[in-house]
């Protein structure tokens, strides 16, 4: 029989990422998975990031972990999202070959110190007095451990829908846990059922990409790892093409075949991320939704048709597909699918994700979420708390100030999911300071402290910094008249006062060019250097702007809401938030805090609003 110190159940986003986190704090680990092939698996979309997403990613980069690294080693088309827009809501998203990735991540976890990986798949939890002491596997084995993380993904009683035709199974190709599923269910723990869907996959040979348009990554690729700088393989190109209004006319016409709309399924879908037969019906107003067209590897010639999920059957996929643009040959080598899975209501969860029966962690899917990097993020986060409960040393902590990680953390803890719940920017308070560009300077030297973070990366840090530091001093030491700003182009009021370069460096439209003959010491500094310091001066003047908000709300908390406030058009408020308010109509801003979804920034949006609506009264009676 072998004994580790923490065993974690599941080789996907979550999986890996505990394994890596609980083994870089010292754990002695064991990492289950049903195929040892099958880790690093990117179930859905061929890509790692996106707005909010791409915050996510860095910050278990900063502390680290895999994700990142991996993205990287597998990364075929890098755009920034959000460019237009400041680096806050700004996220960095790659496109990645399937294969090379899984590889990444697999090389990865067999290279780390102190992690085993083992074949088997686990139908028990070993219970003594209560307390969760290791794993059965089905061939009869049992591993011992002081702890236990448990990352499921879809795999919980998972069911696979393609009209009205259903069967077990995990994902495609992979059988699901159901034995495992009836062992939790004596626990007594709340748990519900979420659905989430894809594509199908095309053949790349009988798409017609002479007529369509193609979307090349940026000129200048933004990393998704702190330690890479660029592209390590070959970028390719995506394809764009658009339903139209024959497809929707197949959609609408089987929508009673489809396993959603039919009534075979009872678990509730992500409403961001629609399938065609959601958008058909949803937007019904639109003509037209854009698909893009993703190849899975430089060596494979499978497409991801992004935008086009279904649960519809197989035949119904092919003839709507074949009625897009450049596709109306194409070869379907596997037909979309919903799946249907178990999860359990987070709220029961503590900081580090450890759930109410001691000895047991949750992370992924299994509580509520959806995405592979809020997966990979809670892995992170159980992994590390895992370990070290069981070394008896103090792990990395987590808040709605410090990381995108706490806000997830908190809001599946303190308002669980009414459906499966995904990272956006505008959860976060404090956007303005939880950037992607600067996690590493909220959390790598946290993560060194606690053993998380190793020598090798937490000293590229402290040289970066270094560099940060001293060309943040070097500006801010130099002072400048209006005059001699204008004489290198830089607009400003003629007043007379003194400013820091550094406060010049947060002008509009200020460039670096116009800063260098000022200081010609900054000339030698590299690229990654000036886009920190100019990230960081820009944000500075509105930080306490941000604290101001936050505290507003928690003052005004009791503020009652007209009922006469319209929120459909609300510049700033999502579509989504803005049909939630008007259907629920809270009286308070404290009740439209409670509301599913809802984000701080909206808060303050409503807040506004209600100000202006007192203001207005107050003068016309």
């Amino acid at each position: 029989m072998k004994h580790f110190d923490v065993i974690v159940v599941g080789g996907g986003h979550a999986g890996a990422e505990a394994a890596a986190a609980a083994a870089r704090m010292g754990a002695r680990v064991a990492l289950v998975s049903m195929r040892r092939d099958r880790i690093g698996v990117m179930s859905c979309n061929p890509a790692i990031g996106g707005l909010g997403k791409g915050h996510l990613v860095r910050e278990i980069d900063a502390l680290d972990g895999i994700m990142g690294l991996a993205a990287d080693e597998a990364g075929i088309q890098y755009r920034l999202l959000n460019r237009r827009k400041g680096p806050a809501v700004q996220g960095p998203r790659v496109q990645a070959d399937r294969k090379l990735y899984r590889l990444a991540i697999l090389g990865m976890l067999e290279r780390q110190a102190g992690l085993e990986i083992i074949e088997g798949e686990v139908v028990d939890l070993v219970d003594e007095a209560g307390k969760i002491v290791g794993v059965d596997l089905a061939e009869g084995v049992r591993i011992t451990s002081a702890a236990v993380i448990l990352t499921a993904g879809t795999f919980l009683n998972g069911v696979i829908h393609i009209g009205n035709v259903r069967r077990s199974g995990g994902r495609e190709g992979d059988v699901a846990s159901v034995r495992l599923g009836q062992r939790l269910a004596g626990f007594g723990l709340d748990r519900g059922r979420l659905k989430t869907g894809t594509p199908a996959r095309l053949d790349g040979r009988t798409i017609n990409w002479a007529i369509l348009d193609q979307q090349p990554g940026d000129e200048m690729p933004v990393m998704m790892s702190f330690a890479n700088r660029s592209p390590k393989v070959r970028q390719v190109a995506c394809g764009i093409t658009h339903t139209n209004e024959r497809t929707h006319d197949i959609v609408r016409s089987n929508l009673s075949l489809s396993a959603m709309y039919g009534g075979h399924i009872e678990g509730v879908g992500p409403r961001y991320c629609p399938s065609i037969e959601d958008k058909v019906v949803r937007f019904a107003d639109k003509s037209e939704h854009q698909v893009f067209l993703e190849p899975e590897g430089l060596d494979d010639d499978t497409v991801y048709p992004n935008g086009i999920s279904s649960s519809l059957p197989a035949e119904v996929q092919e003839a709507y597909i074949r009625s897009i643009r450049g596709l109306d040959s194409v070869r379907i080598l596997q037909p979309g699918y919903a799946i249907e899975y178990d999860y359990f209501d987070p709220r029961a969860l503590g900081p580090g994700l450890e759930t109410v029966v001691p000895g047991l962690y949750f992370a992924g899917q299994i509580n509520g979420t959806t995405g592979y990097e809020e997966a990979a993020a809670q892995g992170l986060v159980a992994g590390a708390a895992a370990a070290s409960s069981v070394l008896g040393r103090d792990g990395p902590i987590f808040t709605r100030r410090n990381s995108y990680i706490g806000v997830m953390i908190d809001d599946l803890r303190m308002r669980g999911v009414t459906e499966p719940y995904r990272m956006f920017t505008s959860r976060a308070e404090f956007r303005l300071q939880l950037r992607a560009d600067n996690a590493d300077q909220r959390l790598t030297s946290m993560g060194r402290d606690v053993g998380l973070v190793g020598a090798g990366r937490h000293a590229d840090f402290q040289k970066k910094m270094a560099n940060v530091h001293g060309l943040r001093d070097c500006l801010a030491n130099v002072s400048v008249t209006p005059a001699e700003l204008q004489a290198v182009g830089i607009s400003t009021s003629r007043d007379g006062a003194r400013r820091s370069l550094l406060q010049v460096l947060a002008f509009p439209n200020v460039c670096w060019d116009q800063i260098v003959p000022l200081v010609p010491d900054v000339a030698t500094a590299d690229e990654a250097t000036r886009s920190q310091v100019w990230c960081d001066a820009l944000y500075a003047q509105y930080l306490d702007r941000q604290d101001n908000d936050v505290a507003g709300l928690d003052r005004n908390a009791l503020t009652p809401i007209p009922r006469e406030i319209s929120y459909l058009g609300l510049p700033g408020l999502s579509n989504e938030l803005a049909s939630k308010l008007e259907r629920f109509r809270p009286s308070s801003i404290q009740e439209a805090e409670r509301i599913e979804g809802m984000t701080p920034a909206a808060l303050v949006l409503i807040l506004a609003q209600c100000r202006k609506f007192a203001s207005l009264k107050a003068v016309h009676g």
